[in-house]
């Protein structure tokens, strides 16, 4: 498997990722987060903070969460669905069987799957020319 499909039992996430960090000229060249929207960012998360970013996590790793999130247990998504992902987004990979799972059970109704090259966790920037398409073909589809 590519090495950004397993990781490493004896390395933590920061040791993991390491490896894959671009160096000082990748990021010099980056074009798809520019300073002024990174600027943005970092305003919006300093005047309202970041919880919505850290909810997922929150919801995954406390059982405060477990009663809420059995409500769920067992259902599916029953409408049509699309999923679109970096090929590099470790995320897809990072539990074994959910991305299977994903498009088989949870999604009853997946029409289709698109893992972009290239583009890691977040695809609609990294990749918006591959992206868009991808959108307006589903969503004219339905």
């Amino acid at each position: 498997l590519p090495t950004y499909y397993v990781m490493d039992l004896a390395k933590n996430m920061a040791e993991t990722v390491a490896e894959e960090m671009p160096d000082a000229a990748a990021i010099a060249a980056n074009r798809w987060l520019p300073d002024a929207e990174l600027a943005f960012y970092s305003a919006e998360y300093a005047r309202t903070g970041f919880q919505g970013g850290l909810q997922w996590y929150r919801c995954g790793t406390s059982a405060k969460f477990t009663p809420e999130l059995q409500t769920w247990s067992g259902r599916s998504i029953d409408v049509p669905s699309c999923f679109i992902s970096g090929k590099q987004d470790w995320g897809t990979y990072q539990r074994p069987g959910v991305f299977e799972t994903m498009q088989t059970t949870a999604c009853t109704r997946m029409d289709a799957v698109h893992l972009i090259p290239g583009a890691g966790h977040w695809v609609q920037q990294e990749r918006p020319d591959e992206v868009n398409p991808v959108l307006v073909d589903f969503l004219a589809g339905h």
